[in-house]
């Protein structure tokens, strides 16, 4: 069964789950800066930065093995 998933597959998988623990992380700082915590939202924003980041070098990333060119 293990044989079933690729490499590739699994770190897809990962990228996708990254992209959507953005998604619910950014739909909370949104919550909190509507309660008047701004530096909080500031401080989450500046770590959705990075995840942005990486989430497309990991994109770039996976696309090479499947001889994509996503540049």
């Amino acid at each position: 069964m293990a044989s079933e998933y690729s490499l590739s597959d699994v770190l897809e998988r990962i990228y996708h789950n990254q992209l959507a623990l953005e998604a619910a992380v950014m739909e909370v700082t949104l919550w909190v800066e509507r309660q008047n915590a701004a530096e909080v939202g500031e401080n989450v924003r500046g770590a959705l930065q990075t995840i942005g980041e990486n989430a497309g070098f990991i994109n770039q990333g996976l696309a090479r093995p499947r001889g994509l060119d996503l540049t």
